[in-house]
């Protein structure tokens, strides 16, 4: 007897891949940059990031018992949330803030929405806006690398707003995380380590990341110089602050960023030029974070704008 011809409904096409794999992997290609991070300012930052994902973890837990869903923390999203947050604090900040901030994010960055899949913002950045502007004192007090004495040293950036940058500071000592900042922002071979791994399993494009990248190289060469167009440092913004860390793994988030190509691109061109701007003529010396959350706000405008023509139609 042939077999029936069974017609079912879409999905057609099926993957093993899934939001938990996907999670994990990204959380993996993290790892990275977290070992470097904890090499080169101690073992504080070990505990930050661990208070950081606990809190993420345990908040989701309490809000999906007290909302009666679904417990998902085996998804891997907000263990990723807590790690992301964690990467964007000082080494020495005190236990406290991670703790409220991965609270934050979770509650209000991501469960008010209604869970995964439904929030606007990304989390940990909306927590890392919280926490700026309610104790901005503790979240610009950065440790100089390899000492452990709790020496305070300003950002390149910060240096570079006031005038007053260490001219010993290469090129190599950037890209390699000599430098005050966020634990999981200073190592860029780590980050792009980690980036290349999610480019060559397709886990994020092109399209976002490298617009965004280009945009602030483009911009800063063109505006960023003190003797006039054309003159600005661009390498050096392209290696200080997180614009690493949030044009590949914060900037890629699926469910705050655009859908399609065309989209993607606008999108990473508009946190390019918004973080550019902060960075040149704001009175904030780094504009990632909170160019990547107004362009958040932006991609669903975007994806109306962009979307793709149904096959047959005019």
């Amino acid at each position: 007897m042939n077999k029936p011809l069974i017609v079912n409904s879409w999905p057609h096409l099926h993957t093993k891949e899934s939001v938990k794999r996907i999670m994990w992997l990204v959380t993996l290609s993290l790892v990275p940059t977290g070992f470097m991070g904890v090499r080169i300012f101690g073992w504080n930052s070990l505990w930050v990031i661990a208070i950081s994902v606990s809190a993420a973890l345990a908040t989701e837990l309490i809000f999906q018992l007290l909302t009666r869903r679904k417990i998902t923390l085996g998804d891997g999203s907000a263990f990723l949330t807590g790690l992301l947050l964690a990467y964007n604090l000082p080494p020495e900040i005190p236990f406290w803030i991670p703790l409220v901030g991965s609270f934050f994010a979770i509650a209000i960055g991501k469960q008010v929405f209604g869970g995964l899949g439904q929030n606007i913002f990304n989390p940990a950045l909306v927590g890392r806006a919280f926490l700026v502007a309610s104790w901005p004192k503790y979240m610009t007090n950065f440790t100089r690398p390899f000492n452990y004495d709790a020496v305070t040293q300003a950002t390149p950036l910060a240096l570079l707003k006031e005038g007053s940058l260490e001219p010993h500071l290469s090129y190599l000592d950037l890209f390699l995380g000599y430098r005050g900042g966020c634990i999981g922002e200073v190592c860029i071979w780590a980050l792009l380590l980690g980036a290349a791994f999610l480019l060559i399993k397709g886990y994020i494009s092109w399209h976002t990341p490298f617009t965004y990248i280009g945009s602030v190289a483009v911009f800063t060469y063109a505006f960023g110089g003190k003797t006039g167009l054309f003159t600005g440092d661009w390498i050096f913004h392209l290696l200080t602050g997180g614009l690493i860390l949030g044009a590949f793994f914060m900037a890629t988030d699926y469910v705050t960023s655009p859908l399609t190509a065309k989209g993607q691109i606008i999108f990473g061109i508009g946190c390019g030029i918004l973080t550019s701007v902060i960075r040149i003529w704001g009175g904030y010396p780094e504009g990632v974070s909170y160019s990547i959350l107004m362009m958040n706000a932006a991609a669903p405008f975007i994806d109306r704008y962009t979307k793709n023509r149904i096959y047959g139609s005019k």
